[in-house]
């Protein structure tokens, strides 16, 4: 019922790829906050560990990390998130969602933590 898109990013190299995850797998993403880490051996990744970074739920709404919670939130914005005021002292109200990773949540942003024996170019997939 439940299927993630898990975005990886390696701060070595810069390169990014994306993975898509079943129903049995997407389970250990189930209850985690923002800034947890998590072994990514249900990724095929055997000893590679993943920070997640953010997120953003069915409607595109993005994960905040000072949001508790994973519920969705009008919050008062001074910068970030999509807001970039052109004069001092804007605000805006935007609606955002919080730092637990429910079954709303489709995208989920992480960076390698920690690498595993293998180097991270054999798990990306090959660009025809």
């Amino acid at each position: 019922m439940v299927n993630f898109k898990v975005v990886i990013s390696d701060p070595k190299t810069g390169k990014t790829f994306q993975k898509e995850l079943e129903e049995e797998k997407s389970n250990i993403f189930i209850g985690k906050k923002i800034g947890d880490i998590v072994d990514a051996t249900p990724l095929e990744m055997e000893g590679y560990k993943l920070k997640i970074t953010g997120g953003s739920d069915k409607d595109g709404f993005p994960m905040a990390p000072f949001i508790p919670g994973g519920v969705r939130k009008a919050v008062i914005l001074t910068k970030g998130f999509g807001f970039h005021p052109k004069k001092k002292g804007l605000r805006k109200k935007k609606l955002l969602r919080g730092n637990t990773i429910t079954h709303e949540i489709v995208q989920i942003n992480t960076i390698v933590y920690e690498y595993g024996p293998k180097p991270f170019e054999e798990y990306m997939p090959k660009k025809e």
